[in-house]
């Protein structure tokens, strides 16, 4: 018997990004064997025996010679079980069992059952996103992943619930296009996802909450101090309410990294809601950064991409996990190396950190009720180092509500105070969209140090006496600045005046609602 070929197309990811995989397919009449090359990891390497048993069950089985398997190119690393289709399907064709051209330039994706079952996989959605910007138009997918499948745009969704269906497809019917359409979910965009939690339901704290809303119109991060029970936890649960939704590539980024995590299989919709992710304290380096021992998987501060990232207790982290945000703050994307590979994915969140004041909590005003020495207490605050601290624009202390605000059974409602910071952000967008900026965080310093941007002597006079006695570093001065920037949006100015300047240095320094 003369050597045959099959071929057809499947997807290997690094990270988000996707490129097109040949599956080649070659039989010769030689001693039976089934071999994957094209740097398979263990679970791709072991597609050979769940694609022989799966087409024995479908009734095709694989002739006995030496199948050979290569995925091309074959320099860069296969990960994972959503090659079994498109393996499957090349040795079929090179066997003569389905049509070669019927399969040449469809994307296969999904895992085999020894059934002969076509199961979902991880990766869906990033894997289609970068079929499509290769030019292709059709993909296979498993039921499960139908809907993540179809929230991209110019790509036909098929899929198959076995392996016997595709036989059948590509065996029998004739045309150019033989699958059927995949039925498609009630699909839409969701651009508030109800969260069963509102702003309102914070009473007092004016100045914790004016944070807040300025932390949601300029992008800003947070840094909430105060003593346990005074609200720090509920108003960082309620800053995504005040965010403005996602746009539809933002929220194709957020959900590509939750397919990599397998957390979309139920999507129908594409949620624009900004994610908000919240890691026990206890969090290893791994499960918030990102990486594994195998396939290099997103951490938390992915998942918060285009959303906010809240550590709880954030002195009781581990330092060193809290030192790797320091990066990822700054480019607004995570890059994890390895022997083989180097991984990036973004991180682009807004990070908002409550801690107490002391290992008891108990320091507050003058602190008699505090059971911790002057040494614990100096210990615990050390947590959160200088480089930290000092990338986080807002700082406030949270104090205990008095028995005054009581009488406001509800607070200003995430509703109205949106409206204000959409008003802000499209001041924004207007003023920075010719310099290709969204927000006044993302605003390089020297260029609001620099004309036209630059504020007149008399506005900035605060900032300027802090930074020559030392009381700023440069970074701080110019992330003072953003936030003045910021507040003035939320005044509807055209530019900061002293008031806001003044009014940004004291959030930075963390004095505001001090005892």
């Amino acid at each position: 018997m003369s050597a045959k070929l099959g071929r057809t197309l499947a997807v290997a990811l690094t990270g988000l990004e996707g490129r097109l995989v040949d599956v080649e397919a070659h039989i010769s009449a030689q001693l039976p064997h089934f071999s994957v090359t094209g740097l398979p990891d263990k679970a791709c390497g072991q597609a050979p025996d769940r694609v022989r048993s799966a087409a024995a069950t479908t009734g095709v089985p694989l002739p006995p010679q030496r199948i050979t398997v290569n995925l091309s190119p074959a320099s860069i690393p296969k990960q994972g079980t959503g090659f079994d289709v498109a393996i499957a399907l090349a040795v079929l064709a090179a066997a003569g069992v389905v049509d070669p051209r019927r399969i040449a330039g469809t994307v296969h994706l999904g895992e085999l059952g020894l059934d002969g079952s076509v199961r979902g996989v991880r990766g869906v959605l990033p894997s289609v996103l970068a079929a499509a910007r290769a030019g292709v138009r059709h993909v296979v997918v498993p039921p499960e992943n139908v809907a993540e499948a179809q929230l991209v745009d110019g790509v036909t969704v098929h899929s198959a619930p076995t392996l016997e269906t595709l036989v059948h497809w590509y065996a029998v019917r004739s045309g150019v296009d033989p699958l059927p359409v995949a039925d498609r979910p009630a699909t839409g965009e969701v651009t508030s996802a109800p969260r069963g939690v509102d702003l309102g339901d914070v009473i007092g704290q004016p100045e914790a909450r004016l944070a807040l809303e300025l932390a949601a119109v300029g992008e800003h991060h947070l840094l909430l101090n105060g003593p346990p029970g005074v609200g720090k936890t509920m108003l960082a649960e309620r800053l995504v309410t005040i965010l403005p939704p996602l746009s539809r590539e933002q929220a194709l980024e957020t959900h590509a990294i939750r397919s990599l995590t397998g957390d979309i299989a139920a999507t129908t919709a594409l949620d624009r809601t900004p994610p908000f992710v919240a890691p026990h304290h206890s969090a290893s380096m791994a499960s918030i950064a990102g990486g594994g021992s195998g396939v290099v998987l997103p951490g938390a501060i992915s998942r918060a991409h285009g959303g906010v990232l809240f550590l709880d207790e954030a002195a009781e982290f581990k330092t060193s996990v809290l030192q790797q945000l320091r990066q990822p703050l700054e480019s607004g994307e995570v890059t994890i190396s390895r022997a083989r590979q180097m991984v990036r994915y973004p991180a682009r969140f807004q990070l908002v950190l409550a801690t107490n004041p002391c290992p008891c909590g108990r320091a507050w005003g003058k602190g008699v009720d505090c059971v911790c020495s002057a040494l614990e207490q100096r210990s615990y605050a050390n947590r959160l180092s200088g480089p930290l601290t000092d990338r986080i624009d807002i700082q406030v202390v949270v104090p205990p509500v008095s028995r005054a605000a009581f009488a406001d059974e509800r607070g200003e409602s995430s509703e109205a105070v949106l409206a204000r910071v959409l008003a802000a952000r499209g001041a924004q967008r207007e003023r920075w969209a010719a310099r290709g900026w969204q927000t006044n965080a993302r605003v390089p310093g020297h260029a609001l140090r620099r004309r036209p941007l630059r504020l007149p002597g008399s506005v900035t006079a605060p900032i300027d006496r802090a930074i020559d006695h030392g009381q700023l570093t440069l970074r701080g001065y110019d992330r003072t600045l953003r936030l003045a920037w910021s507040s003035a949006d939320l005044r509807g100015l055209t530019s900061p005046t002293v008031d806001d300047v003044e009014l940004a240095l004291t959030m930075r320094r963390g004095t505001l609602a001090a005892a």
